[in-house]
């Protein structure tokens, strides 16, 4: 299965943020994403807000990738405000693991793409994330074509 015809592949950074350790299915979902093509920088649990937007400017990524299986999912509000900060609001985000109903709107209209919980196939993330880095992308381009006509 292949993500897109990105040219370059798409950038996906996959991290966790806050307190929450338990990692695996972050693991698995950034041997998804590669398996399909994409380029993954994958960071270990524990890191801070500032950590990731740092990377993610480094890095030149499409898309953020958040795992929470605890509630660190919380802070991904901040996430998005730090990035937009930044300079990195076009960035797709997109949120994973155990995340209450009732705690999905917040996420949501903080600027989260989508909510990938238990039971959401190896399919609807690659399908998803590749449509996102997509549009990120065209974003991208269109920014440039406006510096350099």
């Amino acid at each position: 299965m292949t993500a897109s015809r990105l040219s370059p592949p798409a950038r996906v950074l996959i991290t966790k943020i806050g307190l929450d350790g338990h990692d695996r299915g972050s693991r698995i979902v950034a041997a998804y994403l590669r398996d399909a093509g994409m380029e993954v920088i994958y960071t270990p649990p524990w890191q801070s807000i500032a950590a990731v937007v740092k990377l993610a400017m480094e890095e030149d990524v499409d898309v953020i990738g958040v795992s929470s299986l605890a509630t660190d999912h919380l802070i991904v509000p901040k996430l998005m405000e730090a990035l937009r900060d930044a300079g990195l609001g076009h960035l797709g985000v997109v949120v994973g693991g155990i995340i209450p109903e009732d705690e999905r709107p917040a996420l949501l209209q903080a600027g989260v793409s989508a909510i990938h919980g238990p039971g959401s196939s190896r399919e609807q993330i690659v399908e998803h994330v590749a449509a996102l880095a997509a549009a990120v992308r065209e974003i991208k381009n269109a920014e440039l074509r406006e510096i350099v006509p």
